[in-house]
């Protein structure tokens, strides 16, 4: 039976699967001729929603004309957007997991199954572990975050088991679940939040709608959220602020870093955290989220700044310390992009149109740069924010963007959650098939 539900939901899809070829331009037109006897390589590093769209791009658009290969130790890739909704009960663990196969079968694109250990720049060579190289003429990396483990005194990586991140999808989510769902009524989470800039600006508040839902549908209205964060302000921070109101009354509580004058020190034996106004003892759930940087292979090869992100040509996602290598999604440094799953894409696309472009003289054309992000604060009550982007004054610049509004009707955040889980639908297949 078909419903309004399933047509918006198709609808939203359709559009951003449309929207993608609008932004490729004329690349249906197909490939012309590479010059030279032997295909040109490229190589991309990281299968997130920026190395695999690259490669599937690359590989798709030039229609066998340049050699990909994606260089990525995992089989399949579990996204860290929408992981909330797992968290939150809205989705199972299988529906946030994809496979790598169809980008192999369908696109003939080589999936070196092991992880990159170094970028030989000079020599235009990728060490993977176990030794092997692989040369590249073009290079994509898109590495994702490393978290700096030294930036939340007292937690480091011996500690992600006690006092989970997360914030790398995967057994770190099921872990962040199991410990959410045997927290007691009346019992006290602690969230410490990052500093910008990081993965995803508004996850950790829709975590903590998703954290809250989950205690209120198993009747633990007792139990409380401390967020603890270093800003001052957040992403969505009205949205937000009115929903848990609305929602959760008295259950979520966030404090800045004016207010609790500091984080002194964590103890992972005890779930206790110091504060330079309260200490919180044995807490239920400490979800520690730290400060971040782009992924090691990016930052030991010299691409990224003293910022720890690498900085890139606004017009062309081109790494602005090499021009054999284009730097995608969270480990760029984007303008006023946000650090995103849907950003990541967007970036892919416009680097698989430079990249094609340089190795087999096909036109491009100027660069354009999208982004929406969906948060669910409770069942059917979703809201975004996002924008237009185009590359600006030496960086990549809004030049259209947009927000929800507090007190809008249910029957349009209803709306914002089916076009939310039409884009996933939508980005998912972008990316993986």
């Amino acid at each position: 039976m078909t419903t309004a539900k399933t047509i918006i939901t198709s609808l939203s899809r359709r559009k951003f699967l449309a929207g993608s070829a609008t932004a490729l331009g004329a690349l249906s037109l197909g490939a012309p001729a590479v010059l030279g006897q032997a295909k040109p390589k490229v190589v991309v590093i990281g299968g997130g929603p920026g190395g695999a769209t690259a490669a599937k791009y690359i590989a798709k658009d030039s229609a066998g004309a340049i050699e990909v290969t994606l260089v990525e130790p995992s089989k399949s890739f579990v996204t860290c957007f929408h992981s909330n909704l797992y968290l939150g009960g809205f989705k199972p663990f299988d529906a946030i997991t994809h496979s790598y196969d169809k980008l192999v079968s369908a696109y003939g694109i080589k999936h070196a199954q092991v992880a990159a250990e170094t970028i030989d720049r000079d020599k235009r060579e990728v060490r993977l572990a176990g030794g092997n190289t692989l040369s590249y003429d073009r290079l994509v990396v898109s590495p994702g975050i490393d978290l700096k483990y030294d930036s939340v005194p007292g937690w480091g990586q011996q500690h992600e088991e006690a006092m989970p991140h997360a914030w790398k999808a995967g057994p770190q989510t099921q872990l962040l679940k199991a410990k959410l769902d045997a927290v007691p009524d009346g019992g006290v989470i602690v969230m410490i939040a990052p500093p910008n800039p990081y993965r995803c600006p508004p996850g950790p508040y829709e975590r903590v709608s998703m954290m809250a839902h989950v205690l209120k549908a198993a009747g633990k209205t007792k139990a409380k959220i401390i967020i603890l964060d270093p800003k001052e302000t957040f992403s969505k921070q009205g949205l937000f602020q009115e929903g848990w109101e609305k929602h959760y009354p008295g259950m979520v509580e966030w404090i800045n870093a004016k207010i609790y004058d500091g984080l002194k020190s964590v103890d992972p034996k005890t779930n206790t955290i110091e504060t330079g106004f309260e200490t919180y003892k044995n807490a239920a759930l400490v979800n520690v989220i730290p400060a971040q940087m782009a992924g090691r292979i990016a930052r030991d090869a010299g691409l990224a700044n003293e910022s720890g992100y690498c900085p890139i040509d606004p017009t062309s996602m081109k790494s602005a310390k090499d021009a054999n290598i284009w730097v995608l999604g969270d480990a760029s440094i984007a303008g006023d992009m946000p650090k995103s799953a849907f950003s990541a894409n967007s970036q892919a696309k416009v680097a698989a149109l430079m990249v094609r472009g340089e190795l087999t003289k096909s036109p491009t054309f100027p660069a354009r740069y999208t982004n929406t992000c969906w948060s669910l604060i409770e069942t059917d009550d979703t809201v975004k924010v996002g924008g237009r982007y185009e590359a600006k004054d030496g960086k990549i610049a809004a030049v259209e963007t947009f927000i929800s509004k507090t007190g809008e009707s249910a029957d349009l955040r209803k709306q914002t959650q089916e076009e939310n889980i039409g884009w996933y639908a939508g980005i998912t297949a972008d990316m993986f098939s």
